[in-house]
């Protein structure tokens, strides 16, 4: 099995170097950038598998890094930061975080996140097109795409990821805890709001779209996504 390479960000070189010591003591191999500039950079260089990402940084900060990563790749991120509120949370989940780690952290967790979020994101069925398809309706996790009568809509990573895992397994009920274990693939103890944003915004994008198909809440449990019977 290839050696993964992480790419650390954090301004902190005490930090950079005791994650670099667990993670390589665990087999995994490191690169370290201490500004949001540097991480760019790095990234196309180096190539990483994954990413931890710090908020704090100079010259670029952590958001906009992620985001110019994610208009290149979907490499894996985990952001690393002091910062504990839910806000700072959903923004960074919203812009295609993986993971989100408050500082102080164990190291030891940061390596089995890192562990946990590359097993999700590179299975063994990456040669399986993941498709699901509805009236009017197109997902597309395999190029992450979504086509909306066919248009295609522009949708951050999470958003499609939610939407495909409820239409992949329709009139399914799922608690918002559910969806944050099986599409975050982490408990996210600032609470479980930032599933109720992304389907808010889900709802803008399909509304209307189609009478046939719905994201439908269900009272004091959370949401499935309904096939209408005819």
């Amino acid at each position: 099995m290839p050696i993964k390479k992480v790419l650390i960000v954090d301004d902190d070189s005490n930090i950079c170097e005791l994650l670099r010591l667990y993670l390589e003591k665990d087999g995994f191999k490191t690169v370290i950038a201490n500004d949001g500039e540097s991480a760019v950079n790095m990234f196309n260089t180096e190539e990483p598998d994954i990413i931890l990402l710090d908020i704090m940084l100079p010259k670029l900060d952590g958001w906009q890094v992620c985001r110019a990563i994610r208009k290149l790749s979907d490499v894996p991120i985990i952001m690393l930061t002091a910062k504990g509120e839910t806000f700072d949370k959903i923004l960074g989940l919203d812009l295609g975080a993986d993971d989100y780690v408050t500082k102080p952290f164990d190291s030891k967790e940061v390596v089995a996140r890192v562990k946990a979020v590359l097993r999700r994101t590179s299975g063994n069925d990456e040669n399986v097109e993941k498709i699901v398809k509805y009236d009017k309706l197109v997902i597309n996790l395999t190029n992450y795409e979504l086509i909306v009568d066919g248009v295609a809509i522009d949708t951050p990573p999470k958003e499609l990821e939610l939407i495909y895992h409820l239409a992949s397994n329709p009139n399914k009920v799922y608690s918002r805890n559910q969806l944050l274990d099986e599409v975050w693939g982490f408990e996210y103890y600032g609470g479980s709001r930032t599933v109720d944003v992304h389907i808010k915004r889900l709802r803008e994008k399909l509304e209307n779209v189609s009478d046939q198909w719905t994201i439908k809440t269900v009272c004091r449990v959370g949401y499935k996504f309904e096939i209408k019977q005819s």
